[in-house]
């Protein structure tokens, strides 16, 4: 719960703020361990929920991450304490929710627990992938090279994700504005013409019959349409977000021709980086599976991850586990045993990511340059036919005047 105080230092000084504390006895606390002397705190639920509110329609940017870990490897590397690394970054950040976040983190630190419990409490933030890492970092002494790891992750993850995403917003936004053209013209433009072959007493070309019953179709049961597909697509989303249709989506996407073989490089690039930068942490092999297992992005292969780890805590090795699944390819076990009898998994495991982020960025770039003239040309197509059977009409109408 949220609690705001009002306080004196030593010297006389008064402060305002907030804590976040269980109760009021740890607030408490709390502000005492700080030598703060309380004049009065209380509950501070409206503005804890009208926070929250804000924050539903907020979102941390990966760049921001990204970009926080960079500061804190350096700070850290300059010897700058935990604390103070905090107070600065979060008087700089420029983004108001991040900005609240990391005093929401130095408020928790200054209340007595850990860099990696503080941080745990944002988990809209920070994943339980870099909560374990931040861990493992405090308890090597390695901080620093754990927030550089972090970011070069993070990055390389953000970079893999978005030429993925980006390669499907241009047909997505083309199709869309194609479709809303049809419906608009359907609407407006073919019953002006309907009623003007019908005057005339002209033949009706068999497509433009098409199109002037698709019209009135439209015309005629579009807003129970509207409210069907609308109401489908809520149920079908409530449907996502059960277990069962988590595992239905992530199979569809996976089963979908090229987009599929996308998407399965897409989470083996991931999987393979997530496993080098925790084992190479010193984080072991099952709690480095479990994590991964949470962060994977797809059920299908948080499922397989799952089924690897039980495998594992029975004595399998890591590759034997995985080659008995045919959505892992032959070459990613192959590559895993490779580095387990050598002694380089770690080595192995970058390799594999490696690859497979090339893989990505080659079918993204196939995507890129075929779409737009397939496009062009399936547009073209459905364009052409459509002022056929507006124009043709058209055309019969005034030769025969």
């Amino acid at each position: 719960m949220l609690y705001k105080y009002e306080v004196t230092n030593l010297n006389g000084e008064r402060q305002t703020g907030s804590i976040d504390a269980p109760n009021l006895e740890i607030a408490i606390s709390s502000l005492q361990r700080r030598n703060l002397i309380i004049i009065s705190i209380n509950p501070a639920e409206k503005t804890q929920f009208f926070s929250k509110s804000i924050e539903f329609f907020e979102k941390v940017r990966t760049k921001d991450i990204v970009l926080l870990s960079r500061q804190l490897s350096t700070l850290f590397e300059a010897k700058v304490p935990v604390l103070d690394s905090f107070k600065l970054l979060a008087s700089e950040a420029e983004s108001p929710i991040l900005r609240r976040k990391l005093t929401q983190i130095v408020e928790d630190i200054q209340g007595g627990i850990s860099m990696p419990q503080a941080m745990a409490k944002h988990p809209d933030v920070f994943s339980k992938f870099y909560i374990s890492m931040v861990k493992s970092g405090e308890e090597s002494g390695m901080l620093q090279e754990i927030f550089l790891d972090l970011s070069n992750h993070l990055e390389r993850s953000y970079e893999l994700t978005s030429k993925a995403r980006n390669a499907l917003i241009y047909p997505a936004f083309v199709v869309i504005v194609f479709i809303v053209v049809i419906i608009l013209m359907t609407v407006f433009v073919i019953p002006k013409l309907n009623a003007i072959i019908t005057e005339a007493g002209q033949k009706v070309p068999v497509f433009t019959q098409i199109i002037i019953g698709l019209s009135n179709f439209i015309i005629n049961f579009g807003p129970v349409l509207m409210i069907g597909l609308l109401i489908g697509a809520f149920f079908l989303w409530r449907y996502t977000k059960t277990k069962n249709g988590k595992i239905a989506l992530s199979r569809f996407l996976l089963s979908v021709p090229y987009v599929g073989g996308l998407s399965k490089k897409l989470y083996l690039a991931r999987i393979s980086d997530n496993l080098k930068i925790l084992l190479s942490s010193g984080i072991s092999m099952i709690r480095s599976l479990e994590i991964t297992q949470e962060v994977v992005g797809n059920e299908i292969y948080s499922k397989i991850l799952q089924d690897v780890t039980d495998a594992v805590k029975g004595g399998s090795s890591l590759s034997e586990a995985l080659s008995k699944y045919e959505d892992v390819p032959l070459l990613v076990s192959r590559m895993i045993k490779i580095g387990e009898e050598s002694g380089k998994l770690n080595f192995m495991l970058e390799t594999l990511a490696k690859f497979y982020k090339r893989e990505v960025d080659s079918a993204v770039e196939n995507i890129v340059s075929l779409i737009e003239p397939l496009m062009i040309i399936v547009l073209g197509v459905m364009v052409g036919l459509l002022l056929i059977s507006i124009l043709g009409p058209i055309y019969n109408l005034s030769s025969a005047i």
